[in-house]
């Protein structure tokens, strides 16, 4: 059984507009949400990027909703902070909180001045940075020196059980070392099924019964043209194809670099449609893959419209399905 959530782009809106909308997709049905933990906006056009820290005790108690959000340890962020912030969430708003991390984007770290690592050294960071969070929330006392420092730490708030730590994966070789280590994965559903499909199972050999969550670009509207204009509008500079993206460093640079993203590349990452069956059908074909659970991410800023009619449609025939 899939269960749906929504996510909530700091990126896109204020933080308290994006209170309002987790408020509002607690009231239609959804039971669980992810928020984006980034420093800088994707583009210039989105124009917004709230602290998710300072937000997310908000927001749980604002709802019932679960809340996860996928940071970066071990550069603008150290390590035993973050597990010091999910800890108290969790030990405030019980198995409701939950943490994911990956390698992270020069666009967030890079405003510490880091020297950016190859993909295979950041990687070998967030495993570093995984253990010791994990170490502190076992109430260890945590000295530790490698890519990253750490001098007697003692987590003296921690809640009764650990935020599970989810993996993020965009690639079959990330998922499958993620199913090393990493409580679940959590990954990006794409225009190809059959490689999500792949991805999904190259952590699940290793990692059966471990939990598989998806993130899923929507785009609803009153017309399909409407869709794609607000597709295009906010997230054009996310269809860059490639690893390109985790070297940019401001937001103008994306904005630069996808000056020759058209419409007809938006469409194929953004699911566009003013039908609420095709919505319904692409998510039916996540659910096929069998994931724990999907957030919808719904591109364009019509956040109202997209909660209400998905509250009122798509998530009942997704539950009788």
């Amino acid at each position: 059984m899939t269960d749906f959530g929504y996510h909530v782009s700091h990126e896109q809106f204020a933080p308290s507009a994006a209170l309002e909308y987790a408020e509002l997709a607690d009231e239609v049905g959804f039971d669980h949400a992810l928020a984006s933990d980034h420093f800088h906006p994707w583009s210039e056009q989105q124009g917004e990027s709230g602290l998710v820290w300072s937000w997310l005790g908000s927001a749980l108690e604002a709802t019932d909703l679960t809340f996860g959000t996928v940071n970066a340890p071990g550069y603008r962020y150290h390590p035993a902070i973050i597990a010091q912030g999910a800890a108290t969430l969790r030990e405030m708003y019980p198995e409701r909180f939950w943490l994911a991390v990956g390698s992270g984007q020069l666009l967030n770290e890079g405003i510490t001045g880091t020297d950016w690592p190859v993909k295979r050294e950041r990687n070998a960071r967030l495993e570093e940075c995984a253990d010791v969070m994990r170490r502190l929330w076992d109430g260890e006392e945590v000295t530790h020196h490698g890519r990253i420092d750490v001098e007697q730490a003692q987590l003296y708030s921690r809640p009764d059980t650990a935020p599970p730590l989810i993996g993020a994966a965009l690639s079959e070789e990330t998922a499958a070392w993620l199913a090393e280590w990493a409580d679940g994965m959590i990954t990006i559903a794409t225009p190809d099924h059959e490689a999500d499909a792949a991805r999904v199972e190259a952590f699940r050999e290793n990692a059966p019964e471990k939990p598989v969550f998806l993130k899923a670009q929507h785009a609803y509207a009153d017309s399909d043209k409407a869709a794609l204009e607000g597709a295009y509008e906010q997230w054009h500079t996310n269809c860059v194809p490639g690893p390109v993206t985790q070297e940019l460093r401001t937001p103008e640079q994306f904005d630069d670099l996808s000056e020759t993203v058209d419409e007809e590349q938006v469409a194929e990452n953004v699911r566009c449609s003013a039908a609420l069956e095709d919505h319904i059908d692409w998510l039916e074909q996540d659910a096929s893959l069998d994931v724990d659970r999907v957030f919808i991410h719904n591109v364009p800023t019509n956040q109202k419209a997209f909660l209400e009619a998905f509250g009122d449609e798509v998530l009942p025939a997704l539950e009788s399905a």
